[in-house]
């Protein structure tokens, strides 16, 4: 079994040490093993270390990321954003309106076994605080995304405006 063994590690020593053997020279920004392109581009032995090199995959042509053009399609898809994060605010809103009723400025009625145990009270009254905070954050975010999707369709076709009820 040592024998084995023994034999196993050897043929492993010297793969590693016949691999080892390569050379990478540095051209540049590129790299080669080849010895007679290396002397004829005059690059440099890179000694130590393992050199892994990824090629860049470059964009197909047709896809591009240039400025927003003024199709009728890129028009439909404002309109459709415009929408989607008015109904968004909407809902907002309403979610931001039945937190503050039942917050009731601080004091909200105590439900069931909150009357028993006024820690749970405490602990709803912060939680609900807590998400009226989250609530408003979530409006702001909206509105903001909304401005800038009606500047955007603004610079891209006339007449955009910002129909959020406010």
């Amino acid at each position: 079994m040592k024998f084995v063994f023994s034999v196993c590690l050897l043929v492993s020593a010297l793969s590693v040490a016949w691999a080892a053997d390569d050379r990478i020279y540095r051209c540049g920004n590129e790299y080669t093993n080849t010895v007679s392109e290396a002397q004829a581009k005059n690059c440099k032995l890179i000694s130590g270390g393992n050199v892994t090199v990824i090629q860049a995959v470059k964009p197909p042509p047709g896809k591009s990321s240039a400025p927003r053009g003024d199709s009728a399609d890129q028009r439909a898809k404002d309109s459709d954003a415009r929408l989607i994060l008015e109904g968004e605010l909407k809902k907002a809103e309403a979610r931001q309106a039945e937190l503050l009723k039942e917050y009731n400025n601080g004091e909200p009625e105590k439900l069931g076994p909150e009357t028993r145990n006024y820690q749970k009270y405490l602990d709803r009254v912060a939680d609900l605080k807590a998400a009226i905070a989250r609530g408003e954050a979530d409006i702001a975010g909206i509105k903001r995304e909304l401005a800038r999707v009606a500047q955007q369709g603004g610079s891209s076709s006339s007449g955009a405006s910002n129909s959020n009820g406010k």
